[in-house]
């Protein structure tokens, strides 16, 4: 129940251990932790908690105790709180009760103390409408008695100087004179100048023991007020650091509570108050909180590593390899690591070649919900509701993969690392980062049309470049390829799958995304987590990111699994909390990830890791992982101003669609339809986005007719008929799902948005069915399909040529698409 404890802790001791709180009639006695420390008892909910989050603290000066039976007892200080404690046994109780005891009597013997230091002066008797003017006079008269001592002190000096000169020369010409008459004349006056030395040093003497006698007597007040003073104020600093870390606590509450509906708010402001008779206030609105009975619990908990490993070798390198046997002999993600390279993207002043726009049109307030068209379209098959762009943001889905590179500086420092945890944790963070975007974007990208392409060429600014483009029409899928010339390549494809659950709308990308970094030869993968669209019939839209990633070194075998906790009304973390720990190929521990998807990422280095803390869900033991103090690894940057009317684009988005010379007649930037909703004329681009689709249905079907001419003419006949006639056409080709499941595909009058994927396929680690069967002959025109070697996958590798082309401004063979 708690740590055993001598039976009379000393005066001053920090005591503490486990005791049972009463909360409220719903949950009863809790367990805390309890601290005692400096006259003042706090509580926290675990022993993790000391470091950050104080759950309450009561000054034992003004409190009174009380015991109520064998075990419980009381604390109160008048009302304002009340803890109503209870320990595990009578013997603990009585410990508790005797270091409580102890406290209070120091505390109010510093109090006392300090306040007769104020009222010691036995002449003057301030009032209490003029203690500071009384005070400030004690001082003055204090000063001037020192003052007058100390004249006396220095008068006295003169004269034994002078009296002691005057003896000097008597002494001198006694020796010279001749016995008789004289000799004792001089001896007289010998004799009369040493008595006047005596007296005069005695009056010294005297003076000296008043003055020291005096100061010894101020010094003593002034030593106790002066103590008294700073215990205060530690306690102050005390005090304003929990209230700091508490606000900042509120603060990253509010700021995710002002994206959902007022129904998601914050629970801490929602939940009810305190049951009258027990508790305080300010324990109970955090009390009163209800857990889901599936919610998942964090299987690890962190705490500060001793301060030995913080210390320095001689070179200014971290010893700490050495200390947890790794065999690179390279430095660890601490100080010097994280600082700012001379040679690293962040600390060179890089001058852009072109000036980038920082503005597009203003979002047009039209007002349009999903029901009204919902509810002309019952009865009919759902994938054939047709979505105007009233619910798009002007960008296509190939110009939002490439908003994954925002935070290439990520992979530019990580292909600078020594260390593959090292790299692995910066991999991480560049993983987490590109959901950042996504916090306020609730409109919906435009689907791209088959063999629609993207460039981004920011080799010269930012030293990459990247191309994507839509390989397949059936289930629609998109490849995406980028190279840096600081070392790295990164390349995905991605398809979407969606299900459609009545209040929301779950997208669950498929596919793996491949890092390579060249110099180590490091080949990282990872796939996305869902993406939940609430709201999506009644109320305000918000996004939320939920489930698991494995980012795996397939070279070393490193891994880091990070772990994104779903919103929850009830749950009492922070919300978008993103974990992870990076492990080596033996499963060691080696950091510890935090932060959340839409702020920022942290690392710790961890020092020792053991079993052992409080019992997880179903009785399982959680992993305490001693870490160093945490670094952070990336931070979002602010959006632009007036993003609120801009799409809540970031920078960088704010400058995909911007018109540029040379780019492929394929490029989204080309396409009408979002370039006329750029602009404001949604209604022009409706009609724009129809005439698109039912072109690319039209060459669709005459690609259908030439690949069946070519493969069995017999059959063209029959194809021709069952296009013509089927009521969902051949393009809209559906992957069986469970009856059991309603799917939704979002936007699915163009022809490459069907979004709904099987269930077997949602759960295998496969990309879908397209990986081997294509519903056509189409064939992309800058990436070809490949087994990856790595993960055994088909998937679409960039087979080169397009930067060639670009140069050459010979765009020939690319299809009229627009």
């Amino acid at each position: 129940m708690s740590e055993p404890k001598a039976p009379t802790p000393a005066p001053g001791d920090m005591y503490k251990g486990w005791l049972f709180k009463w909360t409220n009639y719903i949950k009863g006695y809790q367990r805390r932790w309890f601290v005692l420390s400096n006259g003042l008892l706090s509580y926290y909910r675990t022993q993790a908690e000391m470091g950050h989050t104080c759950r309450g603290t009561i000054n034992l000066a003004t409190a009174n105790i009380a015991v109520e039976d064998s075990c419980n007892f009381v604390i109160s200080n008048g009302g304002a709180q009340t803890y109503h404690l209870k320990a595990s046994s009578e013997v603990e109780r009585q410990r508790w009760i005797t270091a409580l005891e102890l406290a209070k009597a120091k505390a109010v013997r510093m109090q006392a103390e300090s306040d007769d230091s104020e009222n010691e002066c036995p002449n003057t008797s301030p009032s209490s409408g003029q203690g500071g003017g009384s005070r400030n006079s004690e001082v003055q008269s204090t000063l001037r008695t020192l003052g007058s001592k100390v004249e006396d002190l220095s008068t006295c000096n003169d004269l034994i100087a002078k009296h002691g000169s005057a003896l000097q020369r008597s002494l001198s010409e006694l020796e010279g004179i001749r016995v008789g008459g004289e000799a004792s004349e001089k001896i007289r006056q010998v004799t009369e100048r040493a008595t006047l030395f005596r007296i005069t040093s005695n009056a010294m003497i005297n003076a000296c023991r008043d003055f020291l006698a005096l100061a010894q007597a101020h010094s003593k007040r002034w030593q106790k007020a002066l103590q008294a003073e700073r215990e205060q104020r530690v306690r102050l600093e005390e005090t304003l650091e929990q209230l700091a870390k508490q606000h900042n606590h509120l603060e990253r509450a509010f700021r995710g509570a002002t994206v959902l509906p007022p129904s998601q708010s914050n629970p801490a402001n929602d939940s009810k108050g305190p049951v009258p008779g027990k508790g305080d206030a300010s324990d109970e609105d955090d009390e009163n909180e209800f857990f889901d009975a599936c919610e998942d619990v964090q299987e690890y908990i962190t705490v500060p590593a001793d301060p030995k490993y913080h210390r320095r070798s001689g070179s200014n390198v971290s010893g700490l390899s050495s200390e947890l046997g790794m065999d690179d002999g390279t430095t660890s993600l601490d100080e010097q690591s994280l600082a700012s390279n001379p040679e690293s993207p962040q600390s060179q002043e890089l001058v852009p070649m072109k000036k980038r726009r920082s503005r597009i049109p203003d979002k047009p307030n039209y007002s349009l919900n999903l029901w009204s068209i919902m509810k002309n379209c019952i009865g009919k098959e759902l994938s054939k509701i047709p979505m105007p762009v009233n619910f798009n943001e002007p960008l296509s889905m190939l110009q939002r993969l490439s908003e994954d590179l925002e935070y290439y500086e990520l992979l530019d420092r990580a292909a600078k690392c020594q260390s593959s945890l090292e790299q692995m944790c910066y991999v991480a963070a560049f993983t987490v980062s590109s959901y950042s975007t996504t916090i306020h974007r609730t409109g919906k990208p435009f689907n791209p049309l088959l063999g629609e392409t993207f460039e981004l060429d920011r080799i010269q600014e930012c030293g990459y470049r990247s191309l994507c483009e839509q390989v397949s029409h059936h289930p629609p899928a998109a490849a995406h390829h980028a190279i840096s010339d600081r070392g790295w390549t990164l390349s995905q494809e991605i398809a979407l799958a969606s299900k459609f659950r009545g209040k929301y709308l779950s997208i669950m990308p498929l596919g793996s995304i491949h890092c390579m970094f060249e110099k180590s030869n490091n080949h990282y993968t990872w796939k996305k987590v869902t993406t939940t669209v609430h709201n999506i019939i009644v109320g305000k839209l918000w996004i939320d990111q939920s489930g698991e990633i494995d980012v795996v070194n397939h070279r070393t075998g490193d891994r880091c699994h990070l772990k994104f906790a779903p919103y929850s009304y009830f749950s009492r973390d922070v919300a978008r909390k993103v974990t992870g720990v990076v492990t080596d190929k033996d499963d060691k521990a080696h950091y510890v990830l935090s932060g959340t998807w839409d702020e920022k990422m942290e690392c710790s280095r961890v020092m020792q890791s053991s079993r052992g803390g409080e019992n997880g869900a179903e009785g399982r033991q959680k992993t305490v992982y001693q870490t160093l103090k945490p670094k952070e690894l990336w931070r979002k940057n602010p959006l632009p101003e007036g993003a609120e009317n801009m799409y809540y684009f970031s920078s960088l988005a704010l400058t995909l669609n911007e018109l540029e010379d040379g780019v492929a007649p394929t490029d989204s930037r080309r396409r009408p339809d979002q370039r006329l909703m750029e602009q404001g004329r949604w209604e022009e681009a409706n009609a724009e986005k129809q005439r698109l689709e039912e072109k690319q249905r039209t060459v669709r079907r005459e690609r259908e007719r030439e690949a069946t001419r070519t493969s069995n003419p017999s059959e063209e006949a029959l194809i021709e008929d069952s296009i013509s006639d089927s009521p969902i056409k051949s393009e809209e080709v559906e992957i069986a799902s469970e009856p059991s499941e309603t799917t939704f595909k979002t936007d699915t009058d163009e022809t490459s948005s069907d979004l709904s994927l099987s269930t077997e396929t949602l759960h295998g680690c496969h990309p879908p069915e397209y990986s081997s069967v294509h519903q056509d002959s189409y064939k992309s025109m800058w990436f070809e399909r490949q087994v990856d070697q790595a993960t055994g996958e088909p998937t679409h590798i960039y087979k080169g040529g397009y930067w060639e082309t670009k140069e050459q401004g010979n765009w020939e063979g690319c299809p009229e698409i627009f």
